[in-house]
């Protein structure tokens, strides 16, 4: 929380969330011998927001994540998170992914892959999806702005439906300050089984998401967020109602 996963979320989580989900994965990195790349974190959130619909009933949860890289660009992870405890979710989400990233052009990476969303203790249903995914990041000056797209066919988890997720990013380091500090901006749309108005019972439409936040690196490894959060739909407490997620994370 794809924020996709990588990228967003995360991010966001863009958003991920965050900024989402997308994938969100990108950390600092240890460097084991060889060509492998073994990046991470653990967080803890004040509301686990995915494309703007609570997914923690607006109260905290506990996330990481862990990703293997190639250095010819190719990777396998999983992500994590608690959640508000429901027959059909269960308490648990985990994610698993694989995909390709790299310079496509000069200034401009790809990222592109398949994502599997578990829900290993749902006990009502099946809540498990795929949903493969692809974004653009380029340099725009002193900021980076990137566009993605994520997908889901038709699944049983979707009702027999599918869902088109479409968003767009852009951050930037702000100069001159006593520590590290980034902002980003997030706009996402989704069409389908997983549009909000659809979850929050508001209509048949498709739905907007967005996000604005800043992070601000305490250390290599530690940083805080916060990130303002919306989404269309009917204001619903603890589920979609215009909110503010705090984080607190750990890098590897």
């Amino acid at each position: 929380m794809l924020t996709s996963i990588r990228g967003f979320l995360a991010a966001s989580s863009l958003a991920g969330v965050a900024l989402a989900a997308t994938p969100a994965f990108a950390q600092d990195e240890t460097d084991p011998p060889g060509d492998i790349t073994i990046s991470g974190y653990a967080q803890v959130v004040s509301d686990y927001r995915f494309r703007g619909i609570s997914q923690s009933e607006g109260k905290p949860a506990v996330q990481g994540s862990i990703t293997v890289t190639h250095s010819s660009g190719f990777y396998v992870g999983t992500w994590a998170s608690s959640l508000h405890d429901t027959p059909v979710l269960g308490k648990a989400e985990v994610d698993l992914y694989a995909g390709w990233t790299g310079d496509v052009a000069s200034g401009i990476t790809a990222d592109a892959g398949l994502l599997y969303y578990v829900y290993p203790d749902g006990k009502v249903g099946d809540a498990n999806r795929w949903e493969p995914y692809a974004s653009l990041t380029a340099a725009l000056g002193p900021a980076t702005a990137k566009i993605g797209v994520n997908y889901a066919w038709e699944q049983d988890a979707l009702n027999g439906g599918d869902n088109l997720y479409v968003y767009g990013e852009v951050g930037t380091a702000i100069p001159d300050l006593p520590l590290p500090v980034s902002i980003i901006g997030h706009l996402g749309y989704s069409d389908g089984a997983r549009s909000p108005r659809i979850l929050t019972g508001s209509g048949q439409q498709g739905g907007f998401d967005w996000s604005l936040g800043a992070t601000a690196n305490l250390t290599r490894n530690i940083s805080i967020g916060a990130s303002y959060v919306g989404v269309q739909g009917a204001s619903i407490d603890d589920l979609s109602t215009d909110t503010v997620v705090g984080t607190l994370k750990f890098a590897f």
